[in-house]
């Protein structure tokens, strides 16, 4: 596995720290290019999962450790940044959610473990499974994706290495070949930050073609604070022409800013 490889940088422990920084961040200019040459892949994933939510479906993702830490962290951000509910989209680590913070043992090594975790959620052919394992070969992810395939649940990945198992059990497999890391075996460095990458791809160009953007503005973003209040109002006004303080008023009224834009052209 090339995530695997020996680092192309050596006596780590002797470099000052200018040279660390510089070490990490060469190694890093090559993580778009690397993301950049999945973008076919990238795009037959994101129709097929497209297709499952515009049904009324719902998207998973499953990884372990690093993997699975990154899927929880892009499904809890889609409730607030496009106001679908927090069941549309949804990350499961293995180990629970404990193993967020805390690395638990041997959790991804139970191939079984993880199409348990999913019928705990009613999983069903309407939905979309994605299995996240920089190495390919996690058996959490792996038995989940066999399981599913089974059950008719169509299935991606985002994986780091070529020729994968997890691929290999994937309708839609991602690979993003992101080479040795700065420190050796590091997965959480290159690869976690593609893998980062990716998930933001996905599940943004989904929320797109569900109709959750218009033009270039989240116009159902949850207001959850005054900073998006503002940014809110601003949104209004853009649109409408409204002076901020009465657009301001609307939106607080009327808790979304579609809505409240529609509610002013209806004038």
């Amino acid at each position: 596995m090339s995530t695997e490889a020996p680092s192309n940088h050596s006596n780590l422990e002797k470099l000052e720290t200018l040279a660390l920084v510089q070490g990490i961040n060469q190694e890093d200019q090559s993580i778009a290019s690397s993301v950049a040459k999945a973008e076919e892949q990238l795009v037959s994933l994101i129709d097929a999962v497209f297709k499952q939510l515009e049904k009324g479906g719902r998207l998973f993702y499953l990884g372990a450790g690093t993997s699975g830490r990154l899927g929880v962290v892009d499904a809890s951000e889609c409730p607030p940044t496009f106001g679908v509910g927090f069941d549309k989209v949804i990350g499961i680590i293995a180990g629970g959610d404990g193993a967020m913070r805390r690395a638990v043992e041997f959790a991804e090594d139970d191939e079984n473990q993880g199409f348990l975790d999913l019928e705990h959620y009613k999983v069903n052919t309407q939905d979309f499974v994605i299995g996240i394992a920089a190495s390919g070969r996690t058996p959490y992810v792996v038995g989940v994706l066999k399981r599913c395939n089974e059950r008719g649940i169509p299935t991606g990945c985002v994986v780091c290495n070529e020729n994968s198992v997890v691929a290999a059990n994937s309708n839609y497999p991602v690979e993003i070949i992101t080479g040795p890391e700065f420190i050796t075996g590091s997965t959480r460095m290159k690869a976690g930050t593609a893998t980062k990458m990716a998930l933001n791809t996905i599940t943004t160009s989904v929320m797109i073609k569900l109709g959750r953007v218009v033009g270039n503005k989240m116009v159902d973003m949850q207001l959850t604070n005054h900073k998006l209040i503002d940014r809110g109002a601003k949104m209004i006004m853009d649109e409408t022409g409204l002076d901020y303080e009465t657009a301001k008023l609307i939106l607080q009224k009327e808790g979304n800013v579609r809505i409240s834009i529609e509610k002013i052209r209806g004038w």
